[in-house]
């Protein structure tokens, strides 16, 4: 054994070094907390909080100039996530991995700052690093991504768009845009991780680049009719590959600073139904709510099963020369309900259930189900804490299934996938307004859906665990 670790000593070292840099990035920040700020760091409002534990963020209100831009319709969001994930056991590899992803949004009352009636707007610029180029889904090579900051390391521009409001009944949103910011919301899963419980597993696997979706937005048009209302309607049309239908690379580095403007790929159309129960006199939570929508691509899909030979003949992938046989169009349907079951004061209990079933012939995945339970302020003595534990499950499809098995038959021995389950716990301790501790853990049943192991490739990849721990600043 002490040979053993003589061997990897070495080794290991660089990697220990930038881990503990990355650890003490996140302390000096959080610890920064403790020294004294100038009085006058906030003199400007004289009603703000008097202790930084109190601030809504840590730079607090630049010496009254936040407030001031705020007021003429400018006004800057900063917030910092830092994690370090590390998958204990399964997986492709184990070890740790440190991901950092630094959030600038500038927002724009233009009503405030041009005169023009019910119009804003925003663009959102993400900072993302990690170590040695490596994060988390590279060592479980998941379905369901076990953190919803992984992407790959750059300098990239997500949305900017402009927006019209007419009086509260409907508003109009143009630019570039993703659908994860509004469809498909789950808002009691916000305080999980894994990237599956914001865009489902689904989607990232069976839409062009991941669909536009965290890190890659795309050109699009929305409308949102009846919002402040029980009722309403959202609706959307995007580009349908974010990246640009000539990638044939990782889509994230074919758009690596988000400036590619994609208008190929055909068109992805969503449309989503939402109803807002109204909030009782003893809710303190979050009010109900249930949505019913979908959406239909109008690009080309490879089949799962089928290909085509040189005669035309309709045959199996498992055979070799064999050109995938193309389907016109995909579509999905979709529900999510986000329900309260509990309320006393300040703590609550809620719930929520979302649903997606696509075409089995064209997708990967062909149905997805992910469910969980929130609790806020689990202990009476912390009652800005939250505890969220969730389950998702990504079936693959039988199309690809019965692929599997032909491959096994005509190559030999090989894993036969079926579908991938991912479990997570995670606790989200409110340090103060501005800075959030969240622990977490993950467990992921067959990565992959079942696919096979690359140091193995007979075997499937084994069952994942994941600890890990983060850390949000709003600056």
């Amino acid at each position: 054994m002490e040979r053993t670790l003589m061997r990897f000593k070495p080794a290991l070292l660089p990697l220990l070094k930038r881990l503990l840099g990355g650890a003490l990035l996140i302390s000096s920040l959080a610890l920064a907390a403790f020294r004294p700020l100038p009085a006058h760091a906030d003199a400007a409002d004289s009603s703000s909080p008097q202790s930084i534990w109190e601030w809504g963020t840590l730079t607090g209100d630049w010496g009254g100039h936040r407030k001031a831009l705020k007021d003429k319709g400018i006004e800057f969001t900063i917030n910092y996530i830092g994690e370090i994930m590390n998958v204990i056991s399964g997986g492709v590899r184990r070890g740790s991995t440190y991901e950092g992803q630094l959030n600038v949004t500038t927002d724009l009352d233009l009503e405030r700052l041009l005169g023009w009636k019910g119009m804003k707007a925003q663009a959102t610029i993400f900072q993302i690093h990690d170590v040695d180029n490596r994060n988390v889904e590279s060592n479980v090579e998941s379905l369901a991504d076990p953190s919803s900051i992984d992407a790959l390391p750059t300098t990239r521009l997500f949305t900017a768009w402009i927006e019209r409001d007419f009086e509260k009944s409907a508003s109009f949103r143009i630019g570039q845009l993703a659908a994860d910011s509004e469809f498909i919301i789950a808002p009691t899963a916000a305080g999980l991780i894994n990237s599956t419980f914001g865009w489902p597993a689904l989607n990232m696997a069976d839409l062009p680049s991941g669909g536009p979706a965290y890190p890659l937005a795309t050109p699009g048009a929305r409308l949102l009719l009846g919002q402040d209302k029980p009722w309403s309607f959202l609706t959307a049309i995007f580009s349908g590959n974010p990246a640009g239908s000539h990638c044939t690379t990782n889509p994230q580095a074919c758009d690596r600073y988000g400036l590619t403007f994609s208008f190929s790929g055909g068109a992805l159309i969503f449309a989503e139904a939402r109803y807002t129960a109204e909030k009782t006199g003893h809710d303190a939570g979050q009010a109900a709510i249930y949505k019913l929508g979908g959406w239909y691509h109008t690009g080309d899909f490879a089949d799962q099963r089928f290909g085509t030979d040189r005669a035309g003949d309709e045959i199996s992938l498992a055979l070799p020369g064999v050109s995938p046989l193309m389907h016109r169009g995909n579509w999905g349907i979709y529900a999510v309900a986000d329900q309260p079951l509990w309320s006393v004061g300040s703590r609550d209990i809620s719930a929520f259930l979302r649903g997606e079933v696509v075409p089995a012939d064209r997708n990967l995945v062909s149905w997805y189900v992910d469910g969980g339970i929130g609790i806020k302020a689990p202990f009476e003595s912390r009652p800005k804490d939250s505890l969220t534990v969730g389950l998702a499950y990504s079936r693959i499809s039988n199309d690809a299934i019965a692929l599997d098995r032909e491959k096994v038959a005509t190559l030999g021995a090989g894993p036969i996938r079926s579908g991938e389950l991912a479990v997570e716990v995670s606790y989200i301790a409110q340090i103060s307004p501005w800075w959030s501790l969240q622990p977490d853990f993950q467990y992921i049943v067959r990565p992959g859906g079942g696919a096979p192991d690359p140091a193995n490739p007979s075997s499937r990849i084994p069952n994942a665990t994941v600890i890990g721990l983060r850390t949000t600043i709003k600056f």
